[in-house]
């Protein structure tokens, strides 16, 4: 069964597992297909996370719920944060990084590129280093854009790929991308209620366990 951490009459948010896809498919992979037989309910996606990644992610349950947690997405009115574990370790405790992203839908990679033009959008994220290892780094990520592969190229860029990524530079392959959707916060469209859910990745797997609970 799929790990539920919160539901009301308008959404429900759970955890995805690495390996699941986040959105709408007749593989028994696919999550929204997943929930809709466990608990009979419609289920409208709102956002993905890709397939390796795994952690708290939130569908809505009708299609007025999907409309008003679509617009408060959308407005930057719900805020996510990720844990990710780096090969190496950045300079800085605590930074912002500011990106020009392009995505090749072709090789469905993004890349940096330093100059605005057709299919080049700006990408914004925070992050604090919460404890390092002797060759890696634990962050602690909240996006202020929500682009492609987003975290991954940005850090990819400053030689500090995601551990497990092998596609922007990773050369651990002990993992799958060390990349956890760690919450969500936002104030309920609906009840006006402030929510904040939270999922932890398992510190008992490689590589979450060099770094404490």
């Amino acid at each position: 069964m799929t790990e539920i951490l919160y539901e009301d009459s308008y959404c429900i948010a759970c955890v995805k597992k690495p390996g699941m896809l986040s959105e709408e498919s007749d593989s028994p992979e696919s999550l929204p297909l997943i929930l809709r037989n466990e608990h009979n309910t419609d289920i409208f996606t709102l956002h993905r996370l890709d397939k390796p990644v795994g952690g708290v992610i939130l569908y809505a349950k009708n299609k007025k719920a999907a409309s008003a947690f679509s617009s408060v997405i959308a407005e930057n009115r719900l805020t996510k944060t990720y844990l990710a574990v780096l090969d190496g370790s950045p300079e800085k405790d605590e930074d912002r990084l500011c990106d020009l992203l392009f995505k090749d839908s072709r090789k469905n990679k993004t890349f940096v590129v330093k100059k605005m033009r057709k299919g080049v959008r700006d990408a914004a994220l925070r992050y604090t280093v919460t404890e390092r290892s002797e060759k890696n780094t634990l962050v602690k990520v909240t996006l202020e854009t929500g682009r492609s592969h987003q975290i991954r190229v940005q850090f990819a860029s400053r030689k500090l790929p995601l551990t497990g990524d092998g596609k922007y530079g990773s050369r651990d392959n002990g993992c799958t991308i060390a990349l956890w959707s760690h919450s969500l916060e936002f104030d309920h469209p609906f009840t006006k209620e402030h929510i904040v859910i939270e999922s932890n990745p398992d510190y008992c797997t490689y590589p979450w366990k060099l770094f404490r609970k």
